[in-house]
């Protein structure tokens, strides 16, 4: 029987090895980015074309490479980080596997150009497919340039399932602020299709955060800043005012790398126990500084998940730290005095004999009798400043027919027959619905007793409404007095871009102020008073949730997010005239059992359950 065993060649290989490293552009920009902070650049400018569907380029003004290592770093598990295992756990820089390079050769087009700052000249060097096409000196700046073309050429499966150029561009911009955030020092800009998306300087932590993600963050940034033996933790967390139920900003970086840890960001959650409502969460940029051998980055190839020696310990002083920063908030602000101004205080001075204050009254003061001289005075005054007053009211009390004057203009408060006044106060006698502790609507059926969510009922009866809304185009608009305006970050300023249209239909006036400002000019009907601000971060997220271009989908979301947003609050109480339109509205909807996210509207307490209670 022959052996069926045998070694896979290298391309094969290195196109296996990329299905883990090179799953979208965004991780070779993540790749790329990485590497260049590794050989120490100052100035990394990211230029993509399409998403990076067509080209990715990045320059650096680093240490560069020489002919040789220019051709080595493609082969696979070439690295200059690791010599033995040990090194393994002493990590501090980015990349250390040596398979970044090999699998974006293995499926992209790449043209790499460097030279060190001792040559005269540098070198270019050509791969496609894994196979070196050419390598020859060349004229180049000293640094590293890396021009990645037609990702996925080779594999057009996995070219067949990237997503649309949008959503694979808010990935580039997700990996791209990952990695701004962790070095303030070093200047990015970003340009897609010839768009500058960033530029970033160089400046401290604060700066960087603000500049990244908006100057509205600046004023909800609370300091965090704790040392101890095991860690050192130090960043920024959001004020309570700053917390979001969906899209809030949420960073860990430890060792200058950015990780996801579900157990930290509990600790962070409970920290703001009982300062957010349920179900919201805090923005917070948090980094640790921790001893490199008492972690392991080397337990996801995407290295984001990271294994901490001490977890516990961390935690706690996690908590403590925040819990310290809410509470530096919370200080009641000491009174200042002004030197000059300030109060004058007496020192205690034994040999001056202090004596009681003493308090002077009148004994014979009796008011009483003061009021009973001035209450006829009093009355004679009233009397004259209402004279006339009852021929007034007698020729306002006449009947008036009003029937066909200003027929057509709608009246504020109309005109209530006494019939309809009657028959109104028998109904309130004995009304249709009752609501339970302002939330629940309860109205007997043949079965038993149903019981109605209102708040549930009305994002039903909206959700359905401002779908019809986008669909007939036939939205109405509330202007605003006074324009809002919103300052986003850049990655929702382009998701906002692409739904704009879809909030217009639904009644949003906005406009752009350039860069990533909009002017909220007005608002659809009925939701004047909601923060705008907030709604529009809500749909923001929402939309990029869903990550989708199909447009009913986007619809679907924003209605849902407007819906929550405008439907009546848990607690508001509501007359039998209110409740009977609601539960009127929720029947006809074309689904009345659940809200748009899938959660029950209604209940129904069946007739023998209630007769079994009193069996």
């Amino acid at each position: 029987m022959s052996d069926i065993i045998q070694l896979l060649p290298d391309s094969v290989a290195n196109q296996i090895a990329a299905g883990e490293v090179i799953q979208r552009p965004a991780s070779v920009v993540k790749e790329l980015v990485e590497n260049s902070i590794d050989a120490g650049a100052t100035q990394i400018d990211i230029l993509i074309v399409d998403a990076g569907k067509t080209s990715i380029q990045v320059i650096d003004n680093g240490k560069g490479m020489s002919d040789t290592d220019a051709r080595l770093s493609f082969e696979r598990h070439a690295t200059s980080k690791i010599k033995k295992a040990d090194d393994l756990f002493a990590l501090r820089t980015m990349g250390f596997r040596g398979e970044a390079l090999a699998s974006i050769a293995a499926v992209a087009q790449v043209e790499l150009k460097t030279r060190m700052g001792h040559d005269d000249l540098g070198t270019c060097l050509s791969i496609a497919g894994s196979r070196v096409l050419s390598q020859e000196p060349c004229s180049c700046a000293v640094g590293s340039s890396f021009k990645v073309e037609n990702l996925f050429y080779n594999v057009p499966a996995r070219r067949k399932f990237l997503k649309s150029n949008n959503t694979e561009l808010n990935n580039i911009v997700a990996a791209f602020e990952r990695i701004a955030l962790v070095y303030p020092d070093i200047s990015f800009k970003l340009h897609n299709n010839g768009v500058e998306m960033f530029s970033l300087r160089t400046g401290s932590l604060r700066q960087r955060i603000i500049s990244v993600f908006g100057k509205r963050l600046n004023q909800d940034l609370l300091q965090v800043d704790v040392e101890t033996t095991l860690c050192k933790i130090y960043g920024y967390v959001g004020k309570p005012e700053a917390a979001r139920k969906k899209g809030a900003l949420q960073f860990f970086f430890v060792n200058g790398r950015f990780m996801k840890h579900p157990y930290f960001n509990k600790a962070i959650a409970t920290a703001f126990e009982r300062l957010v409502s349920a179900g919201e969460q805090v923005p917070y940029f948090l980094y640790f500084d921790v001893p490199t051998e008492s972690i392991d980055v080397n337990i996801h190839p995407t290295k984001t998940e990271i294994k901490f020696e001490n977890e516990q310990a961390i935690w706690q002083i996690l908590m403590a730290g925040v819990k310290e920063a809410i509470g530096r908030f919370s200080d009641i602000p000491a009174i200042d005095f002004d030197a000059n101004e300030g109060p004058n205080i007496p020192t205690f001075n034994p040999n001056v004999r202090s004596t009681a204050p003493t308090l002077n009254y009148n004994p014979a003061y009796n008011p009483f009798s003061e009021a009973k001289q001035h209450t006829t005075a009093n009355m004679e005054e009233w009397q004259q400043l209402y004279a006339g007053i009852e021929a007034q009211a007698d020729h306002f009390s006449a009947p008036v027919d009003v029937s066909n004057e200003n027929a057509d203009v709608p009246q504020l408060f109309p005109e209530t027959h006494p019939a309809a006044a009657a028959k109104t106060v028998i109904e309130d006698k004995s009304p249709t619905h009752y609501q339970y502790k302002g939330s629940y609507i309860m109205t007997a059926i043949k079965s038993g007793l149903m019981i109605i969510d209102q708040h549930r009922a009305h994002v039903r009866v909206l959700y359905e409404q401002y779908l019809r809304m986008l669909d007939e185009q036939k939205a109405h608009t509330q202007k605003i007095l006074f324009p809002e305006m919103i300052d986003l970050s850049v990655s929702d300023s382009s998701l906002l871009h692409c739904i704009l249209e879809e909030m217009k239909k639904l009644g949003f006036d906005m406009e752009s102020l350039g860069g990533t400002s909009y002017s909220v000019n007005g608002v659809p009907a009925g939701i004047e008073g909601l923060n705008i601000a907030t709604l529009v971060d809500e749909m923001i997220a929402n939309a990029m949730e869903g990550r989708t271009d199909i447009m009913a989908s986007i619809d679907e979301s924003l209605a849902h997010s407007l819906a929550r947003s405008a439907a009546l609050p848990r607690g508001q109480v509501l007359s039998n005239e209110e409740m009977e339109i609601l539960v009127n509205n929720l029947f006809a909807c074309e689904n009345v059992n659940y809200t748009p996210n899938g959660k029950p509207i209604l209940s129904i307490f069946p007739q023998t359950d209630i007769e079994r209670l009193f069996s």
